[in-house]
């Protein structure tokens, strides 16, 4: 199956995570997901943005208050008919 990327950012102040991130887009392009770990809202909102001027599909969870996991993979191609 594909693999999922945990990206360890905790402590990480802007912008290392989306950096961090963006060196895995070759990854992303190819169907991985990656997920980040973060205690910064701020990262966040970086992260979501980047996702969205990307068309990348982002999912946000806090298992922990303070601390994120955002999860980010390669929209579904729906422009393709199968």
């Amino acid at each position: 199956g594909l693999t999922m990327r945990k990206l360890d950012c905790l402590g990480d102040i802007c912008p290392l995570p989306l950096m961090k991130l963006m060196q895995y887009r070759e990854q992303i392009d190819r169907g991985e997901s990656v997920m980040i770990v973060t205690d910064h809202s701020c990262t966040c909102e970086s992260l979501l943005n980047y996702c969205r001027a990307q068309h990348l599909h982002a999912l946000v969870e806090e298992p922990v208050t303070g601390v994120w996991e955002i999860r980010v993979q390669k929209k579904p191609d729906v422009s393709k008919s199968s």
